[in-house]
This record gives C-alpha cells, sequence and structure tokens, in this order.
C-alpha cells in the first residue's frame, strides 16, 4: 500500500484503485469511484472552512480512509482483513450482485465499523466530544451517499427508478443503511471505544465488527421477492463493469 498521509494522497490512491478496477473490469471500483466523490467534497469543505477544525478533520479523512484502502490491499494480497470488509469483497466476483448492493456493503462496513474506530482514534488525548460538531458536519457530507446511490443510479439504470417506485419492499431493505442510523450507531460506537481501557480496544472493535458483518447479510440475502426484482435490475444494467464505474465518477 503506498504511504498516506494527506488527503490529496486518498484522493491518489482511490484514483489509482479506480483506474486498476477499470483495467481489470473490477466490481471493486464501484464503491471506490463513490467515495472518491465524498472525499472530494470533504477536501472541498476544508477549503472552505466548513469545518471548526479543518487540520483535524484532514487527519480523519486520512485515518478513516485508511482503514478502507488497507483492507483493499490486504484482501488483493490475501491477508486477513476485517470480517466487515470481508464480506464486502466476497461478492466482487460474484455475477448476480447490482451496483447497489455493491456500493451498500462497502458503505456498511466502512461507516458502521470504520467510521466510529477513525473518530476515537483521531481524538485521543482530548475529549471525544469536542470533535462532536465536526463529526455531525462529515455526515453532512457523507449523507449524500444515500441520494447519490439511489438517484444517480436510477439515472444511470433508469429501469431501477421505475421499481423503486412499484415497491416499497427495496426501500424497506434499505432503512438499515440510513445515515442516521449509520451515523448514530458510528459515534455511539467512537465514544464507548474512546473509553475503553487500552487493552479491552481491539475485543470492542472485534465485537462490533462481527454485528456489522451481519448486517451485511441483509444486502447479500435480501429475501425472494427482493432477490427476483434485483435479478431482473443485474440483468438490465448495461455497459461493461468499467463503464458502470465510470459512469459513477461523472455522475
Amino acid at each position: 500500500m503506498p504511504p498516506i498521509e494527506t488527503i490529496d494522497d486518498v484522493i491518489e490512491t482511490l484514483q489509482n484503485i479506480i483506474e486498476d478496477a477499470i483495467k481489470n473490469e473490477s466490481t471493486l471500483g464501484y464503491f471506490a469511484a463513490l467515495y472518491l466523490k465524498v472525499t472530494k467534497k470533504v477536501k472541498q469543505g476544508i477549503s472552505e472552512n466548513f469545518f471548526e477544525d479543518g487540520k483535524r478533520m484532514e487527519k480523519l479523512d486520512v485515518i478513516f480512509a485508511k482503514r478502507y484502502i488497507t483492507a483493499y490491499y490486504d484482501y488483493k494480497e490475501n491477508k486477513p482483513i476485517s470480517a466487515s470488509w470481508e464480506k464486502a469483497f466476497s461478492i466482487s466476483t460474484k455475477y448476480w450482485p447490482i451496483v447497489l448492493q455493491h456500493l451498500l456493503i462497502g458503505m456498511n462496513a466502512h461507516i458502521n465499523l470504520d467510521l466510529g474506530i477513525a473518530a476515537a482514534q483521531v481524538s485521543e488525548g482530548q475529549p471525544i466530544d469536542n470533535l462532536k460538531g465536526d463529526f455531525n458536519k462529515i455526515n453532512v457530507i457523507l449523507s449524500s451517499l444515500v441520494n447519490e446511490v439511489e438517484q444517480d443510479l436510477s439515472t444511470i439504470w433508469p429501469f431501477l427508478k421505475k421499481i423503486l417506485k412499484f415497491t416499497h419492499k427495496i426501500d424497506s431493505f434499505l432503512i438499515d443503511f440510513s445515515m442516521k442510523l449509520a451515523r448514530d450507531g458510528a459515534w455511539n460506537f467512537a465514544v464507548k471505544l474512546s473509553s475503553t481501557p487500552e487493552k479491552d480496544k481491539l475485543q470492542s472493535i472485534k465485537e462490533r465488527d462481527e454485528k456489522v458483518a451481519q448486517k451485511a447479510s441483509i444486502i447479500i440475502n435480501t429475501g425472494l421477492i427482493p432477490q427476483i426484482i434485483f435479478m431482473i435490475v443485474r440483468v438490465g444494467e448495461r455497459g461493461s463493469i468499467a463503464k458502470k464505474v465510470g459512469d459513477l465518477m461523472q455522475k
């Protein structure tokens, strides 16, 4: 994994992951493409003084991103990774998951597990409540993930938009990944982790990881009716994997 010290390093590394995914027609590029857009928005927020402490926010962004990037490179090298990311990456070689599922399962691991860990780590030596304002602000940016997943993909694949209107079953499937639930869960975990003795932190992270990995099953095992709908959507998805990655970057 390349050294990552700044948000520009994060952006460059994500671009490398995306280029590799496009070259190799890998679905791992879907989440990276969406994440690159969010990272650029965070960078813009820092430059425009959107956050209370821009320097701290860049540090948080780097810690946060490195958890995903490290998991990605470790997975590529067959090294052990968290159960949450293992679940996310495990569907990358399967045909039937639609792009929406690839994005949501990545969001599940990164927000529900990694964000709380990063928030606790960047707050070491300081009261974690000092971070609450900027934590909420970064979630204003992260909240665009859900809207982009539904709106942008519906633009790229109009049939998905028709299906979302036709059935509420997919919408109810998405509820567990609403940004409010994810934000609150990540913050509560960060607060818990910040007060956990150092010797117990790894165990606390492991327990959280197991719970988040279980959530991933909701994305993979959606039930008969949603699965049939997803299969229809999957057959209707147009273009190569590389084209879809490119579409995600443009939308």
